[in-house]
């Protein structure tokens, strides 16, 4: 049966966790090695992997080039205009195909459900890039960030400060699966979809939602923002202007643990959803955090591959 990667709870909870693990392993055997040298054991050697951006991208684009590099395998590139998707071939068809020619495909889209008809008509693994409904790669760099800080997930207290977007669905997502609590500092009107909420409280999370960002920040582990307006939307004066209380300061973070994380996907608007002090701060991990989307994903694909 084929795995497709399109979100957390496609692999659950167990294979999450070995992922990270393998992420973790993986990423210490490579101390000191050349950005562009194979692992040693190469497991996706022979492997290609098709990606299709139908958004711009910076680190998804990067990390899973050199994530296929990292094992072995290779990349190709697409843009969604430079397609024939671009021109009306449908996604069916276009599934069909790419699973004739390489091994396993990765978007980046608007519309989850074009990943979704991706997934029900291609033979080989599909795997999400970002979609308007959910960005699991993000999270599970995220979660290995955390990790590697010595922290552990069940219990966790993570404050989420913004907009109830994709990223902050696949963070209640991974809360369910990984037995952590989100506290969302959002404004009345922007929250996120329900659905994730009661998923994640049926598996045993406490999900909270806080109309003040002093409340859902208190003694928090992790700290986590995003930006307010997000690619194809219009920059809306009313939306800024209802996220203004929610930006991360220093002494809005003052209010966290001594020792909370911040993170931060990137690209970040600074001076809006947070402020130089804080993501250029000591307890910014946002740089570690990008890098290890390379890692993180690496044992995506291997488990999208069966290797995990």
């Amino acid at each position: 049966m084929v795995r497709h990667f399109l979100n957390l709870a496609d692999a659950g909870g167990d294979a999450v966790a070995a992922m990270l693990g393998d992420a973790l392993d993986r990423k210490a055997a490579r101390a000191g090695w050349a950005k562009g040298r194979s692992d040693a054991d190469a497991p996706l050697a022979g492997r290609v992997l098709a990606m299709i951006f139908e958004k711009n991208s910076t680190r998804t684009r990067v990390s899973f080039d050199m994530a296929m590099r990292q094992l072995g395998g290779s990349a190709i590139v697409m843009e969604a205009g430079g397609m024939q998707i671009g021109r009306g071939e449908s996604i069916a068809d276009t599934a069909r195909v790419l699973s004739r020619m390489v091994d396993a495909v990765m978007i980046r889209t608007d519309d989850h459900a074009k990943i979704e008809e991706l997934a029900a008509h291609a033979s080989v693994p599909v795997i999400n890039g970002l979609t308007d409904l959910s960005h699991p790669c993000q999270i599970m760099a995220d979660l290995l960030t955390v990790i590697e800080q010595g922290k552990s997930l069940p219990g966790l207290e993570v404050a989420w400060l913004g907009d109830g977007n994709n990223v902050l669905h696949s963070i209640i997502e991974a809360a369910g699966l990984m037995k952590f609590n989100v506290r969302i500092g959002v404004p009345e009107g922007y929250d996120p979809d329900a659905g994730f909420i009661a998923s994640a409280t049926a598996a045993g999370a406490r999900i909270s939602t806080h109309r003040d960002a002093q409340s859902a920040v208190r003694d928090a582990d992790v700290v986590v923002t995003d930006t307010w307006i997000s690619m194809g939307q219009a920059h809306a004066e009313a939306k800024l202007a209802a996220m203004a209380p929610f930006q991360v300061n220093p002494a809005l973070l003052a209010q966290a643990k001594p020792d909370a994380m911040f993170l931060h996907c990137l690209p970040a608007h600074r001076g809006e959803e947070v402020t130089d002090a804080v993501i250029d701060g000591p307890q910014s991990w946002v740089w570690d955090e990008a890098e290890n989307r390379i890692h993180a994903q690496k044992s995506v694909l291997r488990w999208a591959f069966g290797q995990l």
